[in-house]
This record gives C-alpha cells, structure tokens and sequence, in this order.
C-alpha cells in the first residue's frame, strides 16, 4: 500500500463517518414532530411540548451546523498537509521527540480551542440562554474553559509523555507499560475524581440532616448498602438541568445529588433515583464498565503497537520523518471503524444495565416513584420522547423514557 491510498482511506473514513452521522441526524430529526405516546402524555402540556420541539429543532439545526464545520477544517487541514506544517514547526525548536509531540498537540488542542469556543459560548449564552436552561455566568464560562485546558495539557501530556518514553526505550513492547499507566490511572480517577477534580469546578457540600437524609438512610439500611458520603453539588451555578451519580467503590463511593435534582424532585422520588443509583452498584455495573475500559485500551494499545512503527503513516499525512504522534493521530482515525462498533457494544451493555437498576429500584423501594422522576426530569430537560430508534441504537447510553416505563410497568 502507498501513502496516497492511505491518505485516501483516511480521508474516506471521515467523510462515511460524517454521512452516517448526518443520516441517523436526519431520521431523528423527521421524528421532533412525532406524537406522543399514550404513556407519555403527561409529560408535557401543549406549551411545554411546542417548547420542547423548538428545542429540539434549534439544537440539531446548531448541531448540523457545527458539525458541518468542524468537518470541513478538518478535511481541510488533511488536504493541505496542515499535519506537516505543524510537525515543521515544532521540530524547528526542538529535535526531543517528547518536546516535539508535546509542542504538536499543543498546537493542535490550541487551534482547535479557538475555533471550537465560539461555539461553545454560542450554545451556552444563547441557545441554552434562550429556553432557560442557562445559570452560568460569562466570568464561569471562561474559568471552566481555562481550568479544563489546563486539567487536558497537565494530565494529557503527562500521560502522553510517558506513553512515548516507553515507547522510546521499549519499543513494540510499549503498549503493555502504557496499558499499565492507563489501567492505573483509570482506577485512581474512578477513587478519587469527585474528590480531586470535581471541586476545582463545582462545591459539593455535605448532604443536610433532614427528611432527604434520613429517607436515603433508611433505604441504605434495608438493601445493606453502607454510604456515609451523601454529596450536594451546586449543578445551579451552571444549569437547570438535574442528575444524580454514583462514584467510586469500597470506603471512597459516594453519592452525589444535583441542588437542582433537590429541587425538582420529591423525597420518595429522589431515593427512587438513588436505588437505581445503587442498583449500578449492586449489580457490578462499575466493575464491569471500568474492567472492560481497561481491556479495550489494552486491545487498542496492542493494535497501536503493530502499526506504529511503520513510516508509512507518517508519510501518509504527508510528514517525511516517522514519528511516534504522526502515526498515533493516523491510527486513530484508521482505528475509529473499529472503535464505533465496540462503542455500540458499550451502550448495548449500558442500556442492558439501566433496566437492570430500573429493576433492582422497582423491587427494594417500588417502581411509581422513578416512574414520575423519570418523567419530570424528561420534562425539566425538554427531552425528546420520540427518538428514531436507529439514532437510539447509534447513541443513547439509557433506554428511551417509553422503553424505561414499560419495563417498569411490566
């Protein structure tokens, strides 16, 4: 194979994968105007549905829009070796290939900030503005944005670092010194995220003794479920939409609660989402999402380490001197086909695992209470109840609000 026909195949791959996406974007699309199920109608009133439908429709056209975009400077940047003119420059300060993949995505990340954060803001301070989902204030904005690319250039280019370093020093072996790095890592962000980065974004506050507490206690204490970390975080201060997550495992899980789900929810209803919460728990859904994570990385890292080394992908992005970042940014798109397929496994298996911990909610505390916290939080959100079910399929994590309620009905 030459590097022309893999530049081509790479080039091809980005645009089938927008294709694709612009076909199930449009099938969902020609269902806004759906309506509504039976077992849905309470969800919305007319105003509400008409709201929620110019949502829908202003969000996808934004989407569309967005996504067009990006994927022209994409095949823009392919097509006029902007791959090769960036790897020139970094290699006209430094000749350490560490330096040089560091200075290349930086580069990168950089450009694609600039050209991304209009957009962003465009979608926070106006569409999100617009339909009141909005709390966010343009000084919050900019903290967020500069606090997630520094959080990306310490921890991405650490973990990049030391990926090449390995590689350096080990060559097609690197992959199980990375594999170990990730594993590592992964297990010690899944311990410790909501104490060591959610706060430099949010506050979380102990859960107040109360009617709240004290409902969760007692169903703790029926399921056997030890949980001395009850959290409220202020989800507010950015938006109105409300969530609730289960964090860690052994003496670092936690339970943390939006305000706004606080708000918006009753006590019965709250704990019904917090038995779906523990449901995960029980049931392993953590363990099983953070071992098959770590072995798809693996898998990943092995087939990484076949290519690679070879010049041809480099020179397939038009760079003469092979390297390590080259090829990783080559294989990545080569690789996506392969990661599209096992990402709809993992939602296959996610949604499989809702129904399981709509199931174990449904048994320990009564399958009433989720059934109208479902449906309020579906409300709140201005949710689309009536999604093509080939878009379902592709991209949703969670079964559909209708396939949640006849599940539970059953």
């Amino acid at each position: 194979m030459t590097p022309t026909t893999l530049f081509y195949i790479i080039i091809s791959i980005l645009i089938i994968s927008f294709i694709v996406d612009k076909i199930l974007d449009t099938l969902n699309q020609k269902r806004f105007d759906a309506e509504i199920p039976e077992k849905l109608k309470d969800v919305y009133d007319e105003e509400a549905y008409k709201k929620s439908q110019a949502y829908k429709k202003t969000t996808a056209k934004f989407s569309n829009i967005t996504s067009f975009f990006s994927t022209i400077l994409t095949l823009l940047f392919f097509l006029l070796d902007g791959f090769k003119y960036v790897d020139d420059f970094a290699r006209s300060y430094t000749n350490h290939p560490i330096l040089v993949a560091l200075i290349f995505f930086g580069i990168i990340m950089l450009g694609s900030g600039i050209l991304t954060t209009p957009l962003s803001y465009y979608s926070t301070f106006v569409i999100e503005e617009k339909f009141g989902f909005n709390k966010s204030t343009k000084k919050t904005f900019w903290l967020d944005k500069i606090k997630g690319t520094l959080m990306s250039a310490i921890l991405g280019g650490g973990i990049l670092s030391l990926i090449i370093w390995f590689y350096q020093f080990t060559g097609e072996n690197f992959w199980i010194y990375a594999w170990i790095l990730v594993a590592v890592f992964s297990l010690f962000m899944n311990l410790f995220y909501a104490k060591l980065i959610v706060p430099l974004f949010n506050k979380q506050s102990p859960l107040e003794n109360g009617e709240l507490k004290s409902a969760i206690e007692k169903y703790a204490d029926k399921v056997g479920f030890t949980i001395n970390n009850i959290f409220v975080i202020d989800g507010s201060k950015r938006s109105t939409k409300a969530n609730a997550y289960f964090s860690g495992f052994g003496a670092q899980k936690r339970i943390t609660l939006y305000d706004t789900l606080i708000n918006d929810l009753e006590t019965d209803e709250i704990v019904a989402v917090l038995a779906h919460e523990v449901g995960h728990y029980k049931r392993k859904h953590i363990i099983f999402n953070l071992v098959s994570s770590i072995l798809l990385t693996g898998l990943t890292l092995f087939i990484l380490s076949l290519f690679v080394n070879s010049p041809l992908l480099s020179q397939a992005l038009g760079v003469s001197i092979p390297s390590f970042h080259i090829g990783l940014i080559a294989f990545g798109i080569l690789y996506s086909p392969i990661s599209e397929i096992t990402g709809l496994f993992m939602n296959y298996m996610s949604r499989k695992f809702e129904y399981q911990a709509d199931n174990y909610a449904k048994e320990t505390f009564g399958g009433n209470a989720l059934v109208t916290s479902l449906k309020k939080l579906s409300k709140n959100s201005l949710s689309n109840l009536t999604p093509h079910p080939a878009y379902v399929f592709a991209h949703y994590s969670h079964p559909t609000l209708l396939e949640r309620i006849e599940h539970l009905e059953v």
